[in-house]
């Protein structure tokens, strides 16, 4: 008998154990997903979300139903307009959870490569923020891991240039979102001190823009951009006024050698150092400073530039928004092209007519819900009839009363639709090549010549 109590004694005294040492991993694990910053390591938050995060999507996966995941970037911007729309689609179906979660730009592009190139669905989301450069990598690669968006939006309410993109084999499969609508941002008081106002500086081309901006520096000492031989977006926007891209319409086939609007583009950007027009900047930072500290007098690119620009706001009234400068002698150039921007994309999997209803009744068609965007975060989304809101009609008193939203949204109709293809950065990365080889002394069509090769041969 006493054997026995003694042994029943052990057994409890073990079980105990085993409960304290259960309790105690569950604590520390609570402490560490609820106090971030509390002794835990980057790694182990990421672990600590991701984890959450595949067992949402796993239960949407699953069948859970009226709910749907959301994967996007950027909190302050795309994470902020996906928050405003699923609080206006509350009204259409307050039973819908919609989950979003944020992750950098990078990994959710890893993540879905992992995943559909796996042939596995679980942990995706339903909807997936793309960029529009990688757009067709991603649906040509996975065919069929997408849900078509075909008849669930109307597409002629959408500017033409992000159709192309978006689109593949008749089929729709993004509802598009943000623009990267370019315009010439340029200083009027160093303008005008050059004798030039900004009415000078409306349908001009590329060789025109020198000219002024040889004056400009004369007069003022300033030089009229930054460049950053390592970022060619000012070479993306260039090509793109004349629909021409590094890809021939089948997406695929590298276009440099005998590429026109490319072989002009290369001419104008070494003319601008040539001239000691540009200021030459090696990262975003500096980008930003030139600009701010009023070191140049104008800024070529996207429209999402403006909160940058109006951040200096002793600059204020001093600035104003040209249109872009088109390609001399190329036939077609026009005054409009685009830099950057992205769509929201299903994955075809369960909850995907759920997704895709909660992107028609907002994105696709929601006109107070885009003059939010613009009031709130300042984003500007390619919906159309959006553009007639007030939010797009208020004079900005920064840019000297000027209507700068109404005239994006007017310069985004005309950008020029292209197909951006698979391999934009594979090529872009041998074109940043290309250009030093041109700007150290090499002839222009030698160097596009070796781009070429170079360029079928990485994505071949």
């Amino acid at each position: 008998m006493k054997k026995m109590w003694v042994t029943l004694f052990l057994v409890c005294i073990m079980l105990l154990a085993a409960c304290s040492s259960g309790n105690d991993s569950d604590s520390t694990s609570g402490e560490a997903s609820n106090n971030e910053n509390d002794n835990v390591s980057e790694n182990d938050n990421e672990e600590v979300n991701d984890e959450e995060n595949n067992e949402e999507n796993e239960a949407v996966e699953e069948g859970e139903a009226g709910a749907i995941t959301v994967w996007a970037w950027d909190p302050n911007f795309n994470i902020k307009a996906m928050d405003l729309a699923k609080e206006a689609y509350a009204s259409e179906n307050p039973d819908l959870e919609i989950n979003i979660n944020e992750f950098a730009q990078d990994d959710i592009i890893q993540k879905l490569n992992t995943s559909l190139s796996s042939g596995t669905t679980s942990g995706l989301p339903n909807i997936v923020l793309i960029e529009d450069y990688r757009a067709q990598s991603f649906l040509q690669a996975y065919p069929g891991s997408f849900y078509p968006l075909t008849g669930s939006f109307e597409v002629d309410d959408f500017a033409d240039y992000k159709i192309s993109p978006t689109s593949l084999d008749g089929e729709n499969y993004a509802l598009p979102f943000d623009t990267g609508v370019t315009g010439l941002f340029v200083r009027t008081d160093y303008l005008e001190e050059a004798g030039y106002s900004i009415d000078d500086l409306q349908d001009i081309d590329w060789n025109e823009y020198i000219e002024i901006g040889k004056e400009v520096k004369e007069a003022t000492g300033n030089q009229m951009l930054t460049l950053d031989p390592n970022d060619l977006g000012i070479i993306r926007l260039m090509i793109q006024t004349s629909g021409s891209w590094y890809v021939e319409e089948d997406g695929t086939t590298p276009d440099l050698a005998n590429n026109e609007a490319l072989h002009v583009a290369f001419e104008i950007y070494k003319e601008l150092l040539d001239e000691d027009l540009a200021r030459v900047v090696s990262d975003w930072s500096q980008f930003l400073a030139g600009f701010n500290s009023g070191d140049v007098a104008s800024v070529p690119t996207g429209n999402w530039i403006t909160a940058s620009v109006k951040a200096e706001e002793s600059q204020s009234g001093n600035w104003a928004v040209a249109p872009l400068p088109t390609l001399p002698g190329v036939e077609g150039s026009v005054n409009a092209s685009n830099l950057g921007g992205s769509s929201w994309y299903v994955l075809d999997i369960e909850g995907k007519e759920d997704a895709a209803d909660f992107l028609a009744k907002t994105f696709g068609s929601n006109v107070d819900l885009y003059q939010d965007f613009i009031t709130e975060i300042g984003a500007m989304g390619t919906y159309l009839p959006a553009s007639e809101g007030d939010a797009y009609q208020v004079e900005d008193e920064f840019f000297g009363g000027q209507t700068i939203l109404a005239d994006f949204a007017e310069w985004y109709e005309e950008i020029p639709q292209v197909n951006y293809g698979l391999h934009t950065y594979a090529i872009e990365d041998v074109l940043v090549e290309a250009m030093q080889n041109y700007l150290n002394g090499q002839e222009v069509d030698q160097v596009l010549e070796d781009a070429q090769q170079n360029a079928e041969a990485q994505v071949n």
